[in-house]
């Protein structure tokens, strides 16, 4: 299992399988090729059908600023080893085929091709939450603490400059209002929604404040600012909101927040390795169900929760977002996903509660219900796997009420 520095990635919106990883693997083709004299470019699945709307054939097209490169679309052909493929070719001038590359953007901004299975080296032995749980009890030790011993101490190094980004995001996406580009002309909504949260009091005040960190994030992503995959771009509101939340209402310490997102990035780490963080292959469990239960697991374990209660909390971030399928309008990370941010959020703080209440003990483990989330993805139809082409996405006409 890789690095949780692979998993958390800065980077500009608004998909980080979309756009990160599309743009991230022209540019190693380029490296490769730098001087053939044309290039053609094809997307497939996912990639082609979404890509308008993720801003995929702009990212691929600032990666080969100043060359000669022809982009081809391809929504219906669907490549076996993942929906998101990209094929590459390299010619001379002659029109001479020089190299042919196929990458996949599996999610998260990351790459991988028909040769390898990751992105980079594993570092962590244990893959499973059942083994990580076992392991902290026979050593007395905390999730953060695992994570600390197979990742190094310069894993903080890394996770407080996570954590600012993180907090610059909410704060400009507070500060900014008019509308979101796309044909959705969708508003952007934290800067209101702040304002209100303002003048009111007690729990409202803190539920209208989450409200506005989730949107805040989501927003600055799909206008594409920088943000961090929090396991994806289109759920990157979800753990920063929870995170800010129980730092301005809790007072939590910068230490144990670094603490939190550390356990968090375990938790999508375990995700992504045995099952998947993709829409185009799991739909929108996978994104938002992910980071929901990321956030879960880290608010429980801010408020003192033992590992088991920690587990039990992201159990319910997971398992109760099963079957949520990826179906984004116009193919923009825009509706339904700024709004499922938001309560995914909300959906957190339910799940610490309920699990800091219990002693821990429940009936289907964390592990379980990832397996079950994989083979319901892979039972969803391709219509509600970030193709545009069933659900809200299939809808004709909006009307504002």
């Amino acid at each position: 299992m890789e690095s949780i520095k692979e998993l958390y990635r800065i980077g500009c919106g608004p998909s980080s399988s979309h756009t990160m990883g599309p743009r991230k693997a022209a540019e190693i083709f380029l490296k490769r090729q730098p001087d053939a004299d044309k290039y053609e470019v094809t997307l497939f699945g996912s990639l082609a059908a979404t890509g308008e709307g993720h801003l995929t054939g702009v990212a691929i097209e600032k990666a080969f600023l100043k060359k000669e490169m022809e982009l081809l679309w391809k929504p219906d052909e669907v490549l076996k080893r993942h929906p998101n493929a990209v094929r590459f070719k390299a010619f001379d001038s002659s029109n001479n085929l020089i190299e042919e590359w196929t990458a996949y953007s599996v999610g998260g901004g990351a790459i991988i091709d028909d040769e390898t299975v990751t992105e980079s080296k594993s570092i962590y032995d244990l893959t499973t939450m059942n083994q990580i749980l076992e392991w902290c009890e026979k050593n007395n030790k905390q999730i953060w603490e695992f994570v600390e011993l197979c990742e190094g101490k310069e894993i903080w190094d890394f996770l407080e400059e996570v954590w600012k980004v993180m907090k610059s995001a909410i704060k400009r996406g507070m500060n900014c209002d008019g509308n979101l580009p796309g044909g959705l002309k969708l508003a952007r909504k934290s800067h209101l929604y702040h304002l209100k949260a303002k003048t009111f009091s007690g729990p409202m005040k803190r539920r209208a404040m989450l409200y506005a960190y989730a949107l805040a994030v989501s927003e600055e992503n799909a206008g594409g600012g920088r943000i961090v995959t929090a396991p994806t771009c289109g759920a990157c509101g979800v753990l920063p909101a929870i995170l800010y939340f129980h730092k301005k209402f809790y007072k939590f310490s910068k230490k144990d927040i670094l603490k939190a997102l550390a356990t968090a990035g375990l938790i999508g780490n375990i995700v992504k390795f045995n099952a998947s963080i993709s829409g185009a292959e799991v739909g929108c469990q996978g994104e938002v169900g992910v980071a929901c239960a990321m956030a879960s697991g880290a608010a429980t374990q801010l408020h003192g929760g033992t590992i088991y209660q920690v587990e039990y909390s992201a159990e319910m971030g997971l398992e109760h977002h099963l079957g949520l399928t990826c179906d984004p309008v116009l193919g923009l990370v825009q509706i339904p996903c700024i709004e499922r941010n938001v309560f995914a959020a909300a959906r957190a703080l339910n799940h610490n509660t309920y699990a800091l209440l219990s002693d821990g003990r429940h009936r289907i483990s964390f592990d379980q219900v990832t397996e079950t989330m994989m083979k319901t993805g892979l039972d969803l139809s391709l219509s509600y796997k970030e193709t545009s082409l069933g659900g809200l996405a299939s809808l004709k006409g909006f009307t504002y009420r």
